[in-house]
């Protein structure tokens, strides 16, 4: 009996393993988790450089891949661009300038002390005309200027010199044949025309490529020469006004053979 006590207990094996063949079931799905996660954001790196309409076709390709609401990608349009209307030259800014240019040369000649002899017109081309009758600017029959008329003048290139306009100095007389030193009326109205632009040069009054001289002689009267009255009329000297706009040849108001000025 005490010798069975002394005996060692019997050694228990345990179980042999049954491997099987190939990787365990976790380890598969664990691996294509890990791959498509791995591959989605391989997916967002490579998108993330992309255009801003790629990347939403993209995105929408993911969608139906995973089976979301498919949506169709933004498609590129341009916003169409409509041309402004080209400037004509002949757009009423003109005549709006002039009209008011011929309202502020109005109010300084009211304000200025320059006699009444002086007339302001307002053509429909725009163009503004300061009418001085010849017995204010020269002696009967003389091409210089009186000294009576400096003050005259100085007021005018006063008002003219801001004016963004060039100043035509035209020249005119009556039909009554001139007899003397000069040829004709017509040399008489040209050199008169010459003789203010040059009191103006002179004088540091206006600079001199903004003026241009002329003479008309009696081609172009006001009123008939039917009597003195009429006469003294057309005996003057007209500063033209006109903007950049009208100086081309064709534009409006330009009479057939007459210069731009």
């Amino acid at each position: 009996m005490a010798d069975d006590e002394k005996k060692p207990p019997a050694e228990v094996k345990c179980p042999k393993c049954v491997c099987v063949k190939g990787s365990p079931g976790w380890m598969t799905t664990y691996a294509d988790l890990v791959t498509l996660l791995l591959t989605f954001f391989v997916l967002l790196v490579s998108m993330a450089n992309m255009e801003e309409i790629k990347f939403e076709e993209a995105a929408a390709s993911l969608r139906d891949a995973f089976g979301g609401h498919s949506t169709p990608a933004p498609t590129t349009f341009a916003i169409p661009i409509i041309p402004s209307p080209p400037v004509s030259k002949f757009a009423p800014i003109q005549n709006e300038t002039a009209s008011k240019v011929y309202k502020r040369i109005q109010s300084q000649l009211k304000s200025a002390n320059i006699p009444d002899d002086v007339e302001l017109i307002k053509r429909e081309d725009g163009t503004i005309v300061l009418r001085i009758n010849d017995a204010i600017l020269f002696k009967r029959g003389s091409s210089t200027v009186s000294h009576a008329a400096y003050p005259t003048l100085r007021e005018l290139a006063n008002i003219l010199r801001p004016l963004s306009m060039r100043l035509r100095i035209e020249g005119h007389t009556d039909s009554t044949p001139f007899s003397g030193k000069k040829l004709s009326n017509w040399d008489l109205s040209t050199d008169r025309a010459v003789s203010i632009m040059r009191f103006f040069k002179k004088s540091d009054l206006l600079p001199l490529d903004r003026m241009s001289a002329i003479g008309y002689g009696a081609d172009r009267p006001v009123v008939p020469n039917t009597n003195e009255t009429n006469m003294a009329k057309n005996r003057r000297v007209d500063f033209v006004l006109r903007t950049n706009d009208t100086l081309g040849l064709g534009a409006k108001g330009t009479k057939a053979g007459e210069l731009p000025l």
